[in-house]
């Protein structure tokens, strides 16, 4: 094990499999210039070693890096297109739903679309409406695509690198805030499989089912309701789609509460999905009804105490589980 950033965890995952894989290459906006913080500083010492036919600066058009991605994995190479952040990949929408997710059902397997998006998601303080969406339900939406939204470092290293070896197209989904964590990562090859999810803390009385950094937020929510004798066991889903039914229905049975937390929009979010298949499959376990917790439908303000009546936190959490349990 090595403690290090978040970001530090994606860049040792895309050098170890560009050095593993000569078809692996990356692609976007000043991915070689930039810096700072933002997740072009994981390309720092790419350029360098790879040189820049593998790392490779693009116009500022997501679209075209999009078509010239899906083309290159339809070719035979493994791409790595960054769009920085969610909020610029609808820009690059039909290249991604209407080509990449489709062309392997449409030419009868004969052709795959081995291609990673990267896209950040999340709220980062007073980057206001237009750089803090959360709309991985968009992509899960979409038949062909698959979705991962890892909350550690490890898990950040871990499902790059079993992202880059898939032969479908991945939507993988970073939180802006998490850039910066620390953690520890096991060194070594380390694959973390997708659709794999993770017990991030074990409990008896209330099952809390997140993904991203709102999944170390409803950690951090379960460790504080431990002090008022609430036990809450914590399913880091880690994939959204495919999600770990298995796992979260193990729990479920187990416990028979729920609370699906989200940093997303509440309305139309993918918690919604989750509360849906539980309350269908699971109803003759459930002790009390399905409960999400997520954003208003409203654009993320930019002044702070705006943001924060807006922003799902440790505390909504807590909150929203002392009120299951009959305890607010």
């Amino acid at each position: 094990m090595a403690e290090m950033m978040f970001s530090d965890a994606v860049r040792d995952a895309l050098a170890e499999e560009m050095r593993r894989d000569r078809t692996v290459w990356c692609l976007g906006e000043d991915l070689t210039t930039a810096g700072g913080s933002t997740s072009a500083s994981q390309y720092d010492g790419l350029v360098e070693e790879f040189g820049a036919k593998r790392v490779v600066n693009t116009p500022i058009s997501e679209n075209t890096i999009m078509g010239a991605a899906v083309g290159a994995a339809v070719a035979g190479t493994r791409p790595v297109a960054d769009l920085r952040s969610c909020d610029f990949g609808m820009c690059a929408a039909d290249e991604l739903v209407n080509q990449a997710a489709k062309i392997r059902y449409m030419f009868g397997g004969q052709a795959r679309v081995p291609l990673v998006v990267r896209q950040a998601i999340g709220v980062r303080r007073g980057l206001a409406a237009q750089h803090c969406q959360s709309n991985e339900a968009w992509w899960v939406h979409v038949p062909g695509l698959v979705v991962i939204t890892p909350a550690t470092a490890a898990d950040g290293k871990g499902l790059l690198k079993a992202a880059i070896r898939c032969d479908d197209p991945v939507v993988f989904m970073e939180h802006k805030e998490l850039w910066g964590a620390k953690g520890e990562v096991p060194s070594g090859d380390h694959v973390v499989p997708i659709g794999k999810a993770s017990v991030l803390r074990k409990g008896k009385d209330l099952t809390m089912v997140a993904w991203s950094k709102m999944a170390l937020d409803a950690k951090a929510a379960a460790d504080e309701l431990a002090k008022s004798g609430i036990d809450v066991e914590v399913i880091d889903l880690r994939t959204v789609w495919p999600w770990d039914k298995e796992a979260v229905f193990a729990s479920v049975r187990k416990t028979g509460r729920v609370l699906i937390p989200q940093e997303a929009v509440q309305t139309g979010g993918f918690g919604a999905e989750l509360a849906a298949t539980i309350a269908e499959e699971l109803h003759d376990v459930l002790k009390a009804p399905v409960k999400r917790l997520g954003a208003p439908r409203t654009p993320m303000p930019y002044a702070k105490p705006l943001e924060d009546m807006v922003r799902i936190t440790p505390a909504h959490v807590a909150a929203a589980a002392k009120a299951m349990m009959g305890k607010a």
